[in-house]
């Protein structure tokens, strides 16, 4: 039980993440399946696409139930083990009961869809899609507000409404495109789908105008807190989706030109605006974590706090001691008490405890060291897949620079742990901080495997090159929950406001891969050499980003 809750924090935004996933595909593939798979299926032949849309959301819903299950559970077990609660005590709770209601919407909602398939009455999974969505609204910051509740209530259920039809649509549309083998087909479901979607991007500029305007309040607020960067780079990945999804419109209606136009793009591109949309669903769960800026009205980040942290200077790259840094000195110094009463040393720091590690000028040092020396290897690797792109084939084992990384960031990265500290490796598993490194780890040392493998030896399997693009893109997501153990509210702001254009680099890396692999570069040449240039790019800008990391 220790364990969880000191894991807690960013366990329950992994797992939010999941249930705003899970629920926008399950009430995004009920809206397919009634606005768009059943009233079209007459006029597609002999092509069936609602069973699989009903089995896409019925799935979907049962991940839903689990994962909401899991956030009930999760926050019950804390609250009871932390705070002087019952379980019913807290099962009475607004958020407990709002997820309770969710639960057992979506064990129905899954009943229906996967017992009855294409077959499922759409009057009650609509009114259960309902419930799900006004549940949603009762655990996020509108339930919380003293004023304008109603109304913000209303907006954050017409935010995640757009989603749902938007985003949480796309599986099932790949699963028509997929099934669908003509022009015709293709066209009007292309078609269905498009005005679809707008009508969720209406929904999501609506609300997310709205919700800035009362969350955010200011200008300094947006680019001065934590809640509103992270708003912006929500901003950014909505920005991608809204150029993706434009240029699919386009392809649509060139359909009704010519029939015979490939939809290889537009599968493509519907992949990649999926897997974007993923990502914004994990910043929307880190949002949660965090309290809107309007309520942060001290410890806010100037924009000459801003410039002055950014500008750039030489990179550090020599380190300080290890035993001049504040833990190691700390723990030297009560060892010599210690042994001077004759009694067992006490631990400096212990990992889970609730308290934030000390830090001293040395700290700093030693942190900007290590992203600068990442940042001088990163760069590397993105010239060296430049080089590669550009037809240099030496240049194909830039991978390999990846483990040096790897490497670096296992000993480098949290000192006071082992092999370097004397908290040992699993002990330091209950830092938040150092299991999220750790995690990060070994997705380089897995990506890099494979995407070596692939450009050395031309491993021909298609699922392994895509290994690369989707943990490089799972890493810019997870990123994007990353937070820091520093008691200084604005250092802690201006450390981050560097981590997210990395997440965003990253994200965007990835799926630029995934693109160049999946396109066809016959079909879509143009398309397919922008993506192929666009990822290293993306590896080498990230690389200058942390080149330019600073901490004081």
């Amino acid at each position: 039980m220790e364990l969880l809750v000191d894991l807690f924090g960013y366990l329950s935004i992994v797992v939010h993440g999941l249930t705003i996933l899970s629920q926008s595909a399950a009430l995004g593939g009920v809206l397919f399946l009634v606005l768009l798979a059943r009233p079209l299926t007459p006029r597609l032949g002999r092509v069936d696409i609602a069973t699989g849309t009903a089995r896409i959301a019925g799935y979907a819903a049962i991940a839903l139930l689990l994962s909401e299950a899991a956030t009930v559970a999760l926050q019950t077990a804390v609250l009871v083990d932390t705070v002087d609660l019952t379980v019913r005590d807290v099962l009475h709770a607004e958020f407990a009961v709002a997820g309770l209601v969710k639960t057992v919407a979506a064990a129905v909602m899954a009943a229906l869809l996967l017992g009855m398939r294409a077959r499922a009455p759409a009057i009650p999974l609509l009114a259960l899609t309902a419930i799900e969505l006004a549940a949603a609204t009762l655990t996020t910051h509108a339930a919380a507000r003293l004023e304008s509740r109603g109304g913000l209530l209303v907006v954050e259920g017409l935010h995640q409404l757009g989603a749902a039809i938007w985003i949480g649509g796309i599986p099932c549309f790949l699963l028509a495109l997929a099934r669908i083998r003509d022009g015709a087909g293709w066209r009007l479901v292309g078609s269905r789908f498009s005005r679809m979607s707008m009508v969720g991007v209406a929904c999501i500029l609506v609300s997310g105008i709205t919700m800035s305007l009362l969350y955010i309040g200011d200008l300094q607020g947006f680019y001065g807190t934590a809640f509103g960067v992270m708003v912006g780079a929500k901003i950014v990945m909505f920005l991608m989706l809204l150029g993706l999804g434009g240029m699919n419109f386009l392809l649509v209606e060139r359909l009704r030109a010519n029939p015979a136009t490939s939809v290889n793009r537009l599968r493509r591109f519907a992949e990649v605006e999926f897997g974007i949309g993923i990502a914004i669903f994990f910043a929307a769960a880190s949002l949660t974590s965090v309290p809107p800026a309007v309520d942060l009205t001290q410890d806010r980040v100037t924009w000459q706090e801003i410039l002055d942290r950014n500008t750039p200077v030489w990179p550090r790259l020599s380190s300080p001691d290890h035993d001049a840094l504040a833990l190691p000195a700390l723990q030297a110094q009560l060892d010599i008490e210690a042994a001077k009463k004759k009694a067992a040393p006490q631990a400096a720091f212990t990992p889970g405890a609730g308290d934030l590690p000390p830090r001293n000028a040395a700290d700093i040092a030693w942190s900007e060291y290590n992203h600068h020396w990442a940042g001088l290897i990163v760069v590397a690797v993105g010239l060296l897949a430049l080089l590669n792109r550009a037809g240099l084939r030496w240049a194909r084992h830039w991978p390999l620079a990846f483990l040096g990384l790897a490497v670096f960031l296992f000993f480098r990265s949290d000192p006071e742990t082992w092999p370097m500290g004397d908290i040992g490796f699993l002990e330091s598993f209950r830092d938040v901080e150092v299991l999220q490194h750790r995690s990060f780890v070994v997705l380089i040392v897995v990506f890099t495997f494979f995407e070596w493998r692939v450009r050395a030896t031309n491993w021909t399997n298609r699922t392994a090159a895509l290994v690369f693009p989707l943990l490089c893109a799972a890493g810019g997501t997870l990123l994007l929950t990353h937070s820091h153990a520093i008691a200084n509210v604005k250092d802690q702001m201006l450390i981050e406001l560097t981590h997210t254009p990395l997440a965003l680099a990253g994200i965007a890396a990835g799926w630029a891969r995934w693109l160049e692999i999946r396109l066809n570069p016959r079909e879509n040449p143009v398309a397919w050499q922008i993506a192929s240039w666009v990822w290293p790019v993306c590896i080498l800008f990230a690389g200058l980003l942390l080149l330019l990391y600073r901490e004081a």
